[in-house]
Order: C-alpha cells, then structure tokens, then sequence
C-alpha cells in the first residue's frame, strides 16, 4: 500500500473566510494534480487563529458554515480535505475539524482538550467534544486530533480504539524558543499512547502578538520523526503512507531545523511583516538613535516589508554623541532606506522655557529626560498620522521589565518589534544578522548603551549589567521562581531585590505599552496578567 498525502502549511488571515476558502481550495488543486489522496490543513484555517472574541458571535458561525459548504462544492473529485473551522450545534460552540470529500463533510470532528493557559483562552469560547472521529478513505482509516488534543493522553488512543490507524494532527501551535522538541515529546507520547503514526501540520505567519512557526512533521508508530518540513515558510509538502494495514509509516522530505538566534530572527520578520501588510498599513517608520536596539529593529523591518516601505528618522538632541549620527546615518545607507534628521533641541528649548515657572529652578532629572522622548514620541506619530506607516518602536523586553522606557515617548507607537526580546539576545541577533551580511556598523554592537538623554548617560548607570538583569528577569517573569529561590541560585540579593523592584512597580506601563511579537514562553501581553494596583511583594 502507498498512499501520497498532502500537508498544507498555510498562513490564514483572522477574518477573512472568503481568502482563506480560497487558498485551501487553490492547495486542493495542486495537492490532486500531485497524486495527494488526502489534504490536510491548520487548525480553524477557514477563520484564523485565534479567532478571539469573534467566536462568541452566532453570525460568525452562520458564515463560517456557509463558506465551509461553498468550499467544499470547489473541491477537486476523490480528494479527501481535512478542514479546521469552527462549529456551532444548537447552543453549543467548538473548534472542529470537517473531512470534505465529493461534496459532502464525510467526518466531523470536535477539539477535546480546550487549552486554557499562556496565550489560550479557548475554555472561554468553546465547548469540548467528546467523540472520536475516524474516517475511511483510500483504503485507510484516519483519526483526527486537534493540536491540544495530543497534549494530554485520552484522545489518541480514543482514536485508535475507533479503528484509526493513522493519526491527522491538524495545529495552531504558536512559536517560541525551543518549540519544536517540546512538540517531539509530545508526539511521542501520544505516539506510544496510540501505536499509530501521526502526521503533523501547522500554520505558518504572524497574528498580533503571535507568530506560528510551521515545521510540520510526521512520525512513524516507532516515534521516529520521519519528515521534517521548513520553519516559516508557507508551502505545500508530501508525505507517503507506505507498509500494509499494521505496519504504515510515513516518508517524507527532511528540512534541518534553525539554531535559536536564527528561529528568533525570523519570528521577528515573520511577525512584523504579517502586521504591517495584513492590517494594510502602507509601510514602517521608526526613530534611529545609533544604537542597537533601534538598529536591530530597523534590519528586522526592512528585512520583513523591504528598504523601499521603511523610514529612519535620527531626532538628535544636545545630548546626542556624534558616533551616534554617524552610525545611525551608516547603517541607513547600508540597508537603502528613507532615512531623515530631524533635531529636537529647539523644540525641546520651548517646553522647558514654557515650563520654567512651574519648575522654578529644580534641578534636570528624569522628567526632563522623559520630555525628550516624548517630543520624539510626538514626531513620529505625527509622520504616521500624515503619510501612514507604522511607528515601530524600538524598546527591548530587559527595559520593559525593568521600566526603563518612556510613557508616551519611546513606548509610543503601533508594534513592538522588541517587546520580548532580552537586551543580551539583542546582541545576539545583531550578531546572527551579520553573519548573514554585515549591515549593522561593529560600533552600534560594542559601545557601552546609553539613552543619550543627559550628559554622559549609561544604561549601568541606573540597572544592573544586563547578562545579571535578564538572567534574573528570566527567572522571575518566565519561570515564576520566588525571588529568594533566585537568590539561592546564586545571585546577589541587591541585584535580586533591585529587578524585582522593577519589575513589580512597571506594570501600569507595561499595560500601555503597544503589542509585540512573542518568543518566549512568557511574555508580557498576553501571557503574563499581573495586576497593576498590586501590594503583594513576595519574601526575601
């Protein structure tokens, strides 16, 4: 027996029934024209993922159903498609898979293990099943499990007690560092759970905060993985069911996987594109201070939408350094963009001058270092506002932590480009990007950081080194650790008391602070809801 089945890493756009239908339909037809029997896509790729609050609207079920049906009338004859979408049956509301053939749905299939932890809220829009789904079809019997399903056993071997011998994992699993063996365990479990081998599939693209990874796989009933497919990258990949009724196993292309500075570079493109072109914005513009976080975040958009769609704009003040100027302006000829000065010291002259009454003399401090960037803030939104692109900033996840960044100033804009990205892994991406072609100028990674807002200003001088700050932020926002249990791993209960204090006071800013792409296991958005009026402060 050797059956060709065809695994459709897709990118759906929330919302848009219609495309999505129409993309399913187009892989259809060169998934048959190949030979394929069976075409499998992404979990509610008719929708997107993840619908969010649109799936506690009836009218989106009634038009979800109706595009559905439609779609499968356009179906090429004897071609088998799974479908993610979802479904609503009396009351009752569930993230459900339908098996399209010759016209009609042939299975259907509702999600079991809702998830409902980090990023997922699904318990709060969906029901969960309850019944197995297994079809026939080219002479094999196919069970369906639905990206969480497979996260806990039960549903698996369900399956298999149903007659499957062939497991179709249809996903929406987002990206985050070191993703994908998490994903291999997982499958293994199930795997040795059900006896059956499983194929695989995941969604690709960016979605707000999210960006999904793809690397779709399959895995014989051994637990070997036995095709690979590329990361980020939409496509359309094959497999082969080889063996009789007992002994099926799936063969496939294999593609390496991406070391970590370079997965995390193309979730950043993948998540800044996506935003930009799927929300229709004609392109980016963002402040270029000379320094590395806003080089980094100006490689990643041209890199994402092209030189041609990016603006830098170099607001330099009193307190700019002219290493700053000159490595800002090289950087923005190495990579071709629009790139303008525009400085701020007048403008800058006229709030103090028009603040000095109330001020009566008190010294220069942070106040007059936030207005600053707020007139940077106000610039950029006013090019925005003008021409339309939008304003990415630039701040990394270490200064969102540690609220070293500026409320309506350098926090100002649409997209954080940065927002989970520590400042030591900033310097590691710089230096990835560079090995790819040298653009960012060797001064812009070695020079101590500075925000430049005062005379001889230093990162240092108001946090701790970042490999401490990040190694401790690390523990206490992605792993929860207590900040005593942080101290006996090893580090000073200055420093610890220090970032903790940080952390736990910034949370009213980090709650204003625009959406950003996650790339870890727990970033600030939608993964971690801590309380702004907040009087807890965990032991010492």
């Amino acid at each position: 027996m050797q059956i060709k089945i065809a695994l459709a890493q897709m990118n759906p756009v929330v919302g848009d029934l219609e495309g999505n239908a129409d993309r399913i339909a187009r892989l259809a037809d060169t998934a048959a024209q190949a030979g394929a029997a069976l075409l499998l896509t992404p979990e509610l790729v008719l929708c997107g993922y993840p619908p969010e609050d649109l799936a506690l609207r009836n009218d989106f079920y009634t038009e979800n159903t109706r595009v559905l049906d439609a779609l499968a009338d356009r179906l090429p004859p004897g071609l088998a498609v799974v479908v993610g979408h979802p479904l609503m049956a009396g009351e009752e509301r569930y993230n459900a898979a339908s098996v399209l053939r010759d016209g009609q749905v042939v299975c259907r299939y509702r999600k079991q293990k809702l998830p409902n932890h980090s990023v997922f809220d699904e318990v709060r829009t969906f029901t969960p099943g309850w019944e197995a789904g297994v079809f026939e079809h080219a002479g094999v019997k196919f069970g369906i499990n639905i990206c969480a399903d497979i996260w806990e056993p039960g549903p698996a071997a369900q399956a298999r007690e149903a007659g499957a011998q062939v497991l179709l994992v249809p996903n929406a699993s987002p990206f985050h560092m070191n993703k994908q063996s998490e994903r291999f365990q997982v499958a293994r479990d199930r795997v040795a759970e059900a006896g059956l081998p499983m194929l695989y599939v995941n969604m690709v693209g960016g979605q707000d905060e999210l960006v999904f990874d793809g690397l779709s796989f399959a895995m014989d009933g051994t637990g070997q993985v036995t095709a690979q497919f590329p990361a980020f990258t939409e496509g359309l990949h094959f497999v082969t069911l080889e063996g009789d009724a007992q002994t099926l196993a799936p063969r496939g292309e294999t593609t390496p996987l991406p070391d970590t500075e370079a997965a995390v570079y193309q979730a950043l493109v993948v998540g800044v594109r996506d935003y930009v072109t799927k929300n229709r914005f004609p392109g980016a513009i963002l402040g270029l201070s000379g320094g590395i976080d806003s080089a980094l975040t100006l490689v990643v958009a041209v890199d994402a939408i092209g030189a041609d769609r990016v603006k830098a704009v170099m607001m330099p003040s009193e307190f700019t350094a002219s290493m700053s100027l000159e490595d800002a302006e090289r950087l923005a000829e190495n990579l071709g963009v629009k790139y303008d000065v525009q400085p701020i010291k007048s403008m800058f002259d006229t709030f103090l001058a028009e603040l000095s009454d109330e001020f009566d003399d008190l010294p220069f401090d942070q106040t007059e270092e936030n207005i600053q960037a707020r007139i940077r803030g106000v610039l950029l939104m006013a090019l925005s506002n003008k021409f339309g692109p939008l304003v990415l900033t630039t701040g990394n996840k270490s200064e969102m932590a540690s609220g070293y960044a500026t409320l309506y100033g350098d926090m100002a804009g649409g997209f954080a480009v940065l927002k989970d990205v520590s400042k030591t892994l900033v310097w590691r991406l710089s230096r990835y990007r560079n090995s790819v072609s040298q653009v960012i100028p060797e001064r812009i990674i070695t020079r101590p950081p500075s925000a430049e807002l005062r005379a001889n200003q230093c990162d240092q001088d108001s946090l701790p080194p970042y490999e401490t700050l990040d190694a401790i932020m690390e523990r206490y926002v992605e792993q929860d650790m207590a900040p005593r249990d942080i101290v006996a791993a090893g580090f000073s209960e200055e420093d610890v008391r220090q970032v903790v204090r940080l952390i736990d006071r910034s949370e009213y800013k980090r709650r204003q602070s625009p959406p950003g792409i996650r790339i870890t296991p727990r970033g600030f958005g939608r993964d971690r809801r801590y309380p702004i009026t907040n009087q807890y402060r965990a032991p010492f």
